[in-house]
């Protein structure tokens, strides 16, 4: 009985009327959206592939400024290695196959 009475209420044939409305409707709006969402979508695939892009850009910029600092700081430490003396007591280790005990 409660269907019955839902029914004649409206819930139900709202309903119905709206699915059968859109689907009446369907066929002729759908391609009307997809022409219309189209350059929409095409700008927004364009404007990713630009920031792709630049971010390769960024990256390999980030990636030879530290490609840089690096080689400077080895050229740093082997300056500084080069120029620590040798103490007098201090004797060279012979290679192997020089002399040695």
């Amino acid at each position: 009985m409660a269907f019955i009475d839902e029914v004649f209420k409206g819930k139900v044939v709202t309903g119905l009327a709206i699915g059968i409305g859109a689907a009446v409707l369907a066929p002729k709006v759908l391609p009307i959206l997809a022409e219309a969402i189209r350059p929409i979508a095409k700008g927004a695939i364009k404007g990713g592939l630009l920031c792709i892009e630049k971010g390769k850009e960024v990256a390999a910029e980030l990636t030879e400024m530290t490609e840089d600092i690096w080689a400077e700081a080895q050229a740093e430490l082997a300056e500084e290695h080069a120029a620590v003396p040798v103490a007098e007591g201090d004797a060279a280790v012979p290679a192997k196959g020089e002399g040695g005990a």
